[in-house]
Formats: C-alpha cells, sequence, structure tokens
C-alpha cells in the first residue's frame, strides 16, 4: 500500500524525522493560506500523486509570493502530471503539498528496505541525491552505502554514524544524521513498511538535515494493524480495476497485454504468465483467486478480467489440490454463464478429479477449449487470438 509525500511525512514527524514544515491544500485559496500560516517568503508547490519523478513532468514549483502560490496551485490542480512512473496516460493532480522553502547546501539519498538475498533489512544512502537509486546502482554502485541490520539487535547507532561519515558528514550536519537515519529505521520497523525512502534528504547550510521528500509502502499484509493507516488510502491513485480485485480477497495486476490469467496460487500464476509468453503471448493481468477457487471468486475473476479491454482470450489455470478440480470447474460453468464472455476461454485443470471436470467442462454446452498441460494451454490460447 503505498501513501501520498505528505502523508508519509506527517508518519515520519511521529517518530521525530526531521522534515520541512507543510500541510496538504485541495484548492487555490486553501494554498494560499497554508503558505500564508507557514510565513516566510518562499514556498514550494508541490503536486501529490502515488508517482515519482513529478519535478522533471511540471508538478514541483517553487513560489516567492502569495500571488505566486496561487497561481502555480491553480495550474496544478486539475492537471495530468505525466512521469515516468505513471506512463503516458498520467495522474490527475487533485491535492498539493505547501511547503517552506528550504536553504539547501547539499542533496542525499537514504532509503530502508529489505534485501531478499540477505533475508535482512538494509539501510541505503548516496551522496547522490535526488538522482533514482537503480540508475546509481548501475551506473555508479560504489556510491552506495548499505549497512545490513542485524533483526536481532536492531539497526545501531554505530551503524548509523557509518553511513553518515559515508556521506561525508561533520559536525552539526554529522549528529543530525545520525538522530535522523535511527529514527527513520524505527518508523520503517514499528509501521511495517516496505520501504522508506528519502529522496532527496538535504543537509541545509545550518546544518539540519531533513526529509525534502519521502516515499513510504507499507506491507500489505501487516496493514490491518495499523487501521489509521488504512484510512490514508487514496483509490482514485490506484488502478479501479485492482481496487475492484481487492474487494473480493483477489490480488490482481493489471499488465499490457491481452491474455487475462485467472490462477490459483501466485507462484502457479507467475509461471502461467512465463510460459504465455513462451508460447508467443502477452498477458493481461496477474490474477490469484487464492486456494479455494469457489464459483464467486472465479465469477468476480472473469467480470475484472474481461473489463479490461484489450483481453481478447482467457487461460484459466488451476491446480486442484485444496479444492477438487471438478468443484472449480462447476464453478467455471456457473460463472461463465452468469458473465457475457465474448472471447475464447482456455482451461486448464490438474489435480484432484481433473477427469471429471474434463467431462464437466465439455458437456457444459459451453465453448470452452479445454487443455491437459500448461504448454497446451499457452499454445491454444495464443493461437485463439492469432
Amino acid at each position: 500500500m503505498k501513501v501520498h509525500e505528505y502523508q508519509a511525512k506527517e508518519i515520519l514527524r511521529q517518530f521525530h524525522v526531521a522534515t520541512p514544515a507543510g500541510r496538504v491544500a485541495f484548492s487555490p485559496d486553501e494554498a494560499v493560506r497554508v503558505a500564508e500560516n507557514l510565513g516566510g517568503s518562499l514556498w514550494v508547490v508541490k503536486a501529490q500523486i502515488h508517482a515519482g519523478g513529478r519535478g522533471k513532468g511540471g508538478g514541483v514549483k517553487v513560489a516567492k509570493s502569495l500571488d505566486e502560490v496561487r497561481e502555480k496551485a491553480d495550474a496544478m490542480l486539475g492537471m495530468r502530471l505525466v512521469t515516468h512512473q505513471t506512463g503516458p496516460e498520467g495522474r490527475i493532480v487533485k491535492r498539493l503539498l505547501i511547503e517552506e522553502g528550504i536553504d539547501i547546501a547539499r542533496e542525499l539519498y537514504v532509503g530502508v528496505t529489505l534485501d531478499r538475498a540477505s533475508s535482512r533489512n538494509v539501510v541505503m544512502a548516496s551522496t547522490e541525491g535526488g538522482v533514482e537509486i537503480e540508475k546509481v546502482a548501475a551506473e555508479t554502485p560504489e556510491k552506495i552505502i548499505k549497512e545490513f541490520v542485524d533483526r536481532s539487535i536492531g539497526f545501531q547507532p554505530y551503524q548509523a554514524r557509518a553511513v553518515a561519515f559515508g556521506l561525508g558528514l561533520s559536525g552539526d550536519a554529522f549528529k543530525n544524521a545520525v538522530k535522523f537515519l535511527l529514527a527513520l529505521y524505527r518508523a520503517y520497523q514499528e509501521m511495517d513498511c516496505s520501504l522508506a525512502e528519502i529522496n532527496p534528504l538535504v543537509i541545509t547550510r545550518d546544518g539540519r538535515v531533513l526529509a525534502l521528500d519521502a516515499k513510504i509502502n507499507f506491507d500489505d499484509n501487516a496493514v490491518d494493524r495499523h487501521p489509521d493507516v488504512l484510512t490514508l488510502r487514496d483509490l482514485d491513485e490506484e488502478d479501479p480495476l485492482e481496487v475492484e480485485a481487492s474487494k473480493s480477497n483477489l490480488n490482481y495486476i493489471k499488465l499490457d497485454g491481452n491474455v487475462g490469467c485467472m490462477v490459483n496460487g501466485a507462484g502457479l500464476a507467475m509461471g502461467t504468465m512465463d510460459i504465455i509468453k513462451l508460447a508467443g503471448g502477452q498477458p493481461a493481468n496477474f490474477l490469484d483467486v487464492g486456494g479455494g477457487a469457489s464459483a464467486e471468486t472465479v465469477e468476480s475473476g472473469f467480470k475484472i478480467i474481461l473489463a479490461d479491454p484489450n483481453v481478447r482470450a482467457v487461460l484459466i489455470n488451476i491446480f486442484g489440490g485444496i479444492v477438487r478440480c471438478d468443484r472449480v470447474a462447476s464453478g467455471v460453468v456457473e460463472a461463465a454463464k452468469k458473465v457475457d464472455v465474448q472471447v475464447p476461454i482456455v482451461v486448464r485443470l490438474a489435480g484432484t478429479n481433473a477427469d471429471l471436470a474434463g467431462d464437466i467442462l465439455r458437456e457444459s454446452g459451453l465453448n470452452f477449449l479445454v487443455a491437459g498441460s500448461l504448454k497446451e494451454a499457452a499454445e491454444k490460447v495464443t493461437q485463439a487470438i492469432a
């Protein structure tokens, strides 16, 4: 689960992570009021969408007067902001963050995430602030500092000092950076985050260390432990089909292909998408209907898949382990009768009562293409759209 920058900063401040003063605004008038309350003579108007690269797309502007705050807020609200992360369709800006202007001396990068190779959390930092960390890793990996965390003792002060030294900090900036890093890791750990990224982390000319930008993602498997975080979810920033799938407890991710996939089990879903690619097709989605694969979940899956206008065929690949294949087949037939299906459907069922399931599909009176193996299923579904 993702949240907006202003929401991330509100959470970080609860853990004493230093950020610029600022507040969200939903209209030009509100933006001006926020700027007036902040005081000073320099403000930053920042579009709030769930995507990076906003500055390059025109979503971050500096204002030197209240009139400029109003002017830039008016131009930004309602604009379609296109960045390298939104795709060409972009995102409509519906809210802004108005922040105090900062006297920046240096821009750095710091992030906390899980390193899956070592099964440990890692604190990463770099002197290349404002640059995507993926680009730094690809072009200048030696500029990335990493401190792996022993989960039995957590992130230690000596590790925070090592990161601050590695960034070339000294004096007040060094002391403040150590405090910042320890607070950031505590926020990441206690809020069950999957990512806490500050890019850029800025050092001011008077030695302050501030999160000029902030990105926090939460572990979906743990978000129920934080009901206050659930209230921060912005459905306008999520794919409508993914939102609909979540209501039915389906794991759905929209892709760019034309073969709809309905599978039970994440690993099997990944394998199904791979073999579709090998057969010459393009998966239109990842959809895991779960171990039960009942008639209700299959029907919901059909509706979500077919709501994508790019889908020209559907491949159903179910392994009958927790649930019998004949029950799945009956659910598929029932769901297909309720949903107006106008594209070819290839079904491959394996496991308990798979033979009986095949008979149910063939005798249903519906135009199913039944496959005996995953390879055959992938070949049939790609041939169906050729």
